[in-house]
């Protein structure tokens, strides 16, 4: 918990280096990450400003919003200062950042490879401690038309119905489907459970005649695909 606790110092701001009067003054732009999640916190602790605080949790996470990302509920409450409602609106707006950059790629609309795969659910994964499978559903141009969460475990997995695939697949009128899930680890090796599932959802659309055309696995900010790979 040293780390935790680790005081930057304290520092007496001026009025128009105050982050809500800096912004409307100067706009969001001119303010800084400790700034603007200062805003989002509204105070500091007995000790030390909003503003130094949030140096004090930006620099735990390396000044990485990504890693800062990442954090949980229960990890950000560790921090002096910062409660679960605190918490919760620092995971809350991060969240919403993700959720913009997910908007954006969703002019992306053609999947010709499995590159444009990776960038359409490269934010859907990003900073997950847990595992996730999600479906893409193509129509006969290979345009994307939904995507679907299946299933979400822990660290070690989680379990992907083939009965709701095809399911969800069926009452969106899929002419095909993308399977993706990711690997918390990092790891980008296909399991033998990775293997299994995908021989079987393959399979099965074979026979339904709505086709299975990839699996990516993700991971640090890569991806495996077995089209790629030749395995589909």
């Amino acid at each position: 918990m040293e780390e935790y606790d680790q005081k930057l110092g304290i520092k007496l701001w001026a009025e128009e280096d105050r982050p809500r009067e800096k912004l409307l003054q100067n706009g969001r732009r001119h303010l800084t990450d400790a700034e603007l999640i200062a805003i989002l916190i509204g105070s500091g602790n007995r000790n030390e400003t909003a503003v130094d605080l949030s140096k004090r949790i930006l620099a735990f996470y390396e000044n990485n919003l990504t890693k800062l990302g990442r954090a949980s509920i229960q990890d950000l409450s560790k921090f002096k200062g910062i409660g679960e409602a605190k918490a919760i609106s620092i995971v809350a707006a991060l969240e919403l950042g993700l959720r913009r950059k997910e908007t954006q790629e969703e002019q992306l609309t053609q999947v010709s490879a499995s590159s444009d795969v990776h960038r359409y659910l490269h934010h859907t994964f990003a900073d997950l401690n847990h595992e996730e499978f999600w479906i893409l559903l193509l129509n006969r141009s290979n345009h994307i038309i939904g995507k679907h969460l299946i299933s979400k475990g822990g660290q070690a997995g989680t379990v992907a119905d083939p009965k709701i695939i095809f399911k969800v697949a069926l009452e969106n009128n899929a002419a095909s489907i993308i399977l993706a899930h990711n690997h918390p680890s990092g790891n980008l090796k296909p399991s033998e459970s990775d293997n299994k599932i995908t021989r079987d959802l393959v399979a099965s659309g074979i026979m339904l005649g709505l086709y299975v055309v990839d699996h990516l696995i993700f991971g640090n900010n890569n991806y495996y695909s077995y089209k790629d790979d030749d395995v589909i």
